[in-house]
C-alpha cells in the first residue's frame, strides 16, 4: 500500500493499471507460444502455438484501442494464414510427428543467435528512442479513414494481392491433385 501511495505521489514512477497487468500476461502468453511454435515436435500443434501468437498480437492492438486493426489480425492471420498452412500441411502429407527431430543438434547456437539479436534489438530501441515519451494529444484514427487509406490509393495493389493467393492456393490444389 505504501509502494502505491509513493507512486502516486511521485507522477513519474509508473503505476500498475489493468492495461500494465494485461499487456503482461498476454506477451507471457505469447512468449511462451513462440516458443513453443520452435519447439513442438508435431507441426499442427506448432501451428496452434501460431494461432496463441496471432491472437496475442490482436489482444495487444485492442489494448492499444486499434480495434480495426485487431479484427484484421485476426481475419487475415488467424483466419486465412494459418488455415493456408493447415491446408499446405495436410496436402503435403507431412509426417505429423517429428521422427528426425531436425534442427535440434543446433539448439545451443540457435539460442546464442536469439539472444544475441534480442540484445540487439533491445540496444537499437534504446539508443534510437531512449526516454521519449509520446504526445499527450493522440488523435484517435477512425475506421472510415483507415479504410480510406488502404482501399483508397491500394485498390489495385490489394485486389493483385488477391488473385495472387488465389491463383496459388488453386496451383497447390492441382499440385496436390496429381498423385
Amino acid at each position: 500500500m505504501g509502494v502505491l501511495l509513493a507512486a502516486a505521489q511521485n507522477a513519474d514512477a509508473p503505476v500498475l493499471v489493468a492495461e500494465n497487468l494485461a499487456f503482461g500476461m498476454i506477451a507471457a502468453m505469447m512468449i511462451f507460444a513462440a516458443i513453443r511454435v520452435v519447439s513442438a515436435a508435431n507441426i499442427v500443434h506448432a501451428a496452434v502455438y501460431l494461432v496463441l501468437v496471432l491472437a496475442g498480437v490482436a489482444a495487444q492492438f485492442i489494448l492499444l484501442g486499434a480495434e480495426f486493426v485487431a479484427i484484421t489480425q485476426v481475419l487475415v492471420y488467424i483466419g486465412a494464414i494459418v488455415v493456408l498452412f493447415l491446408f499446405g500441411i495436410m496436402l503435403t502429407k507431412a509426417p505429423m510427428e517429428g521422427e528426425e527431430r531436425a534442427g535440434r543438434d543446433n539448439w545451443a547456437l540457435g539460442a546464442f543467435t536469439s539472444l544475441l539479436l534480442f540484445g540487439l534489438l533491445g540496444y537499437v530501441l534504446l539508443d534510437g528512442f531512449g526516454r521519449d515519451k509520446l504526445p499527450e494529444a493522440l488523435a484517435p484514427t477512425s475506421t472510415g479513414a483507415v479504410s480510406d487509406a488502404i482501399f483508397g490509393g491500394y485498390l489495385i495493389p490489394f485486389e493483385v494481392v488477391s488473385l495472387l493467393l488465389l491463383a496459388a492456393l488453386i496451383g497447390a490444389i492441382v499440385i496436390a491433385r496429381r498423385d
